[in-house]
């Protein structure tokens, strides 16, 4: 029995580093890089970096690239040759928008477009997964293994992690409890825990619901703006509350509370993308700007929550046709669609008519 840990926990150990500054090691089979999340950056890690000799890049998606006018030659992602006297001001300024209309200019950037790439797509998701902005400081290493160990960094194998990446986690069901709430004194809380280091997930039980009918489910992505703050900005607070009043009529229904901030880009990327609504832009070009695709959330997980209640039959409260697929794809039948049309107001009329002009959502 080793007690080192294995692939999976070596990357919630990876995106824990990132948040915190603290860089990590990427290997593959013939070459390794050095990987820093842009966002938690210090001057002294940049200029340790630039002392190395490989070359340096700063790893963007092809959603930021558009904004900047620089070449994905990679597909979804680009990798910026970063000038010899490119500072931490530049990098920063290239991963984040918020000060893209006062200087706009921040060329000519010169993409890369040869290498083995795998690498530089892992560092990217990682930082999307640790909730921060969406860029990578890369520097090409000599001998990464030699390099991780000396410096005390976690190290990560492309064999190993590149087939996790992207898979679905385990979720188990490690505690429930009654909670009595105002739509109905007969509710269940059920909390989720997943087994690759990610957020937990929520289950709200009302009633007891009948799994031999379709049960009446909502989706309910956290909003701490509108379910807590009571937000005018978006209908996400009506709708949780819409959702639960609904099923308190009926007796019965569930709710999954998944922890998917801000379409799952995380609450200081969506205080970011409002910062950019307020000079103009709507929510999806908000998110493009901010190197996200429209929406980053992972509806699988409410298939394995709902597989874990043994529901496989649910009315789905949602506007949403992304939703629907996504639970028919991983085997949950969708006998009706409950539309739910609520939260309507002067501050987020415009929102609501992007989402279903660009978003597809049925309002």
């Amino acid at each position: 029995m080793s007690f080192a840990p294995d692939p999976s926990e070596q990357i919630a150990r990876a995106r824990g580093d990132l948040r915190m500054g603290v860089p990590v090691v990427i290997v593959t089979e013939s070459s390794g890089i050095l990987v820093q999340a842009s966002e938690t950056l210090t001057l002294e890690r940049v200029k340790a970096a630039r002392a190395l000799c490989g070359e340096t890049v700063l790893a963007i998606t092809s959603r930021r690239a558009e904004t900047l006018k620089a070449r994905a030659y990679d597909g979804d992602f680009a990798r910026i040759i970063v000038p010899a006297d490119a500072d931490l001001r530049w990098i920063r300024a290239l991963a984040d928008p918020s000060d893209d209309l006062r200087t706009p200019m921040k060329g000519p950037l010169k993409s890369a477009r040869e290498g083995n790439t795998t690498p530089h797509r892992i560092a990217l998701q990682l930082t999307k997964d640790a909730r921060l902005l969406p860029s990578a400081l890369i520097t090409e290493l000599e001998n990464p293994v030699k390099f991780a160990q000396d410096h005390q960094l976690t190290i990560l194998f492309t064999v190993q992690i590149e087939p996790l990446l992207g898979k679905s986690a385990h979720y188990n069901d490690i505690v429930h409890a009654r909670l009595p709430m105002e739509v109905s004194e007969t509710g269940r809380l059920h909390v989720f825990r997943p087994d690759d280091g990610g957020e937990e997930h929520y289950a709200i039980v009302v009633g007891t619901p009948d799994r031999n009918k379709p049960v009446l489910t909502r989706l309910h992505s956290a909003c701490f703006t509108g379910d807590l703050m009571g937000s005018l900005k978006c209908d996400c607070g009506p709708q949780l509350r819409g959702a639960l009043a609904q099923m308190g009529a009926e007796g019965a229904g569930v709710l999954l509370y998944l922890n998917q901030e801000g379409r799952g880009i995380g609450l200081a990327n969506k205080m970011r993308a409002y910062s950019l609504q307020d000079q103009g832009f709507d929510t999806v070009e908000a998110n493009h700007r901010l190197g996200f695709e429209d929406d980053e959330r992972d509806f699988r997980i409410g298939a394995a929550l709902l597989n874990q209640l043994n529901i496989s039959d649910v009315r789905l409260l949602t506007n949403n046709p992304a939703k629907i697929d996504m639970m028919q794809k991983t085997g949950i039948t969708v006998s009706e669609r409950v539309a739910l049309k609520v939260g309507e107001n002067r501050h987020n009329k415009e929102y609501l008519q992007t989402k279903a002009d660009k978003s597809g959502h049925l309002l």
